[in-house]
């Protein structure tokens, strides 16, 4: 199939497909006239792209886990989970800071209300 018919199977724009592509994530053929050429396979993986994306995962990332599902072995499957355990330590770290910073908000916000509360009564 090609390049359309994936996207649209997959529920990606056509750039999606071409940046994964570019990215080393995706693979297709070329047909004689230099169409690239997509299997079902390739609708599958743009859909566990997608999933993986959506984790908030980087395309470096993605490419460091990959291996586990394209040469699946106990040694890659290990090294997958320890590095998606440090994606999600990254994340729970940028949360504690988005939540920190979310109560420095609030402090200044209650501190603003007491000053307008005392100076306009």
């Amino acid at each position: 199939m090609r390049i359309g018919e994936v996207a649209s199977r997959a529920g990606v724009s056509v750039r999606s497909v071409r940046y994964y592509e570019d990215q080393g994530l995706l693979v297709s053929t070329r047909s004689t006239g230099g169409q690239r050429q997509y299997t079902e396979h390739e609708v599958e993986r743009v859909r566990f792209l997608q999933r993986l994306y959506a984790a908030g995962l980087s395309s470096r990332t993605i490419a460091e886990l990959l291996p586990c599902v394209d040469a699946p072995s106990e040694g890659n499957s290990d090294a997958a989970l320890d590095r998606m355990a440090q994606e999600r330590d990254r994340l729970t770290e940028h949360i504690a800071d988005l939540v920190r910073t979310r109560d420095a908000l609030n402090d200044l916000m209650t501190a603003a209300r007491e000053y307008r509360d005392t100076e306009f009564a």
